[in-house]
């Protein structure tokens, strides 16, 4: 997963695209985001959007702070 950030804002506050990559797939899934959403509010994103399609994923690969990835792997449970 990786953020793209630096974007114009869109008419509903969308500033930033969040994408997710299934590596055995190469398939991607681009999601509008706003700057400074909470983990919390990223996980219920990532369930409705991700695992409704393609089911939980085994491992998240992310340039992100380890620690944004250890909340974001606690808000899922």
């Amino acid at each position: 997963m990786d953020f793209v950030s630096g974007l114009p804002r869109t008419a509903k506050g969308y500033d930033m695209i969040w994408v997710v990559v299934d590596r055995l797939t190469k398939s991607a899934q681009f999601i509008a985001i706003k700057t400074g959403m909470l983990v919390p509010k990223l996980a219920k994103i990532y369930v409705e959007q991700i695992v409704r399609l393609h089911g939980i994923l085994s491992s998240i690969v992310s340039d992100r702070d380890p620690r944004f990835t250890s909340r974001f792997w606690e808000s899922l449970q």
